[in-house]
This record gives C-alpha cells, sequence and structure tokens, in this order.
C-alpha cells in the first residue's frame, strides 16, 4: 500500500464530473490497483476514488505531478499534487479477511441449505469461494445456469456492494464462470445501498433470519 499525504486538487470525468478544490489529502493506492481520496475530518469514506481494475500513470516533464487514473470504461480520476508532505510504500501482505459474526455466518450457512429461496431453480456451487481478494461468501446458478455471487451482510451499506462489485469484476474475468450477476442479501439494507446496488445490476434481498430457521413466513423479499 502507498501512502500520500499532499495538497492536492482533484477532477473526476465520467458518468458524472466532480472537482475537489486545492487541500490536504491523504491519497491511498492499494495492491488492487485501486486509488482513493481521504479528508480527515470525513470518517472512512473516501471523497473520490477509482476502484479496480484500474491504471494509475503519474505525470512527468510538464505534467509532473499529474496522476491520471483510468478504469476499464474509460473514466478518468485527475490528482494534480501542488505539494508532497509524505510519500511512503508498505508491504501489508495477505489479509485473513473479515470473520463473520455468528448472525452473518449463520446467515450464510441457512441461505446456502436452502438455496432456492432466492428463487426457483437455483443450485449451490459452493459456500465460501475463494477469489484472489477474499472469499465470495455463496457462489451459486440461477434457473437458466448464469452464474450468480452472493454476499450477505447483517446490515447492508454501501461498503457492502463496493465489496460485492470487486467480486464480480473479478469473477467476471473467469470465462468458465461469466457472465457472473450479483445478489446483495441483508437482513437490513441502507437505502443508498440498495440505490447503488440497482444502479450496478445488481439484486437486493432482505433476509429474515427467523424465517431461515424455519421459524415465521420462509419467503424472502427480491427488489
Amino acid at each position: 500500500m502507498r501512502l500520500v499525504i499532499a495538497r492536492c486538487s482533484v477532477d473526476y470525468a465520467g458518468r458524472l464530473t466532480a472537482h475537489l478544490p486545492s487541500a490536504p489529502r491523504l491519497i491511498l493506492v492499494k495492491a488492487d490497483g485501486s486509488v482513493s481520496i481521504h479528508a480527515d475530518d470525513r470518517a472512512y469514506k473516501p471523497l473520490n476514488w477509482m476502484s479496480p481494475p484500474c491504471t494509475l500513470k503519474e505525470g512527468s516533464g510538464d505534467d509532473a505531478g499529474v496522476w491520471t487514473v483510468v478504469n476499464k470504461a474509460g473514466e478518468k480520476l485527475i490528482i494534480t499534487m501542488e505539494e508532497v508532505l509524505h510519500d511512503s510504500s508498505h508491504e501489508l501482505g495477505t489479509d485473513p479477511g473479515l470473520i463473520k459474526d455468528g448472525v452473518e455466518a449463520h446467515l450464510q450457512e441457512l441461505l446456502a441449505d436452502r438455496i432456492d429461496t432466492l428463487g426457483e431453480g437455483y443450485t449451490l456451487i459452493r459456500r465460501e469461494y475463494m477469489t484472489a481478494i477474499g472469499p465470495v461468501d455463496i457462489l451459486c446458478r440461477d434457473a437458466s445456469g448464469a452464474t450468480v455471487a452472493v454476499e450477505i451482510k447483517r446490515r447492508g451499506e454501501i461498503d457492502g456492494v463496493e465489496q460485492l462489485t470487486r467480486y464480480l469484476e473479478l469473477l467476471n474475468r473467469d470465462p468458465h464462470l461469466a457472465p457472473v450477476r450479483g445478489v446483495f442479501a441483508a437482513q437490513e439494507i441502507k437505502p443508498q445501498a440498495k440505490v447503488l446496488a440497482t444502479d450496478r445490476g445488481m439484486d437486493c434481498v432482505v433476509l429474515d433470519y427467523n424465517a431461515l430457521r424455519g421459524i415465521e413466513d420462509d419467503k424472502l423479499r427480491l427488489f
């Protein structure tokens, strides 16, 4: 991971345009190629970012101090450095991944055992399908035989949608699995997460923990 603290301005050009005026910011460049820009007063959420797969080009000559990040859709994140205050790189190694709490782990187990609750004709490929960036909670096939990746959360927020997006981008590079679509499943899904997931072509499923355990109504609500 590369950490850069710099006074910079940032411009995003894609489906929308956005501009961040000059200010001191933290820039994270991760091993997966993602680039994100952070302020000191916005908790964990970046001000702007580019998800992988993307490429970073650092300018030279007249363009020295200008970083251009381009994703596969041709969208650009342009970072113009005015003053670099810190620049360091650190090898973090392979992360063991998030250890789910009892409820999330049990939701995964229950849904895998009752995979047809996602729809008639669904079949399980496997739980914890391993990828280079971590395990997909459930990989399955729908009635047409298409591959479906399911990400399970207790509370569905934007971070979970971003996580599923990264999995889908990677899985869709595998010709044996592609095309792969996503299902974002949680006991509660925040409105912003639902909007983002829907915009990215994912289905959202609200899970009823008791229903999956066979205590109450055993139907899921598919949006």
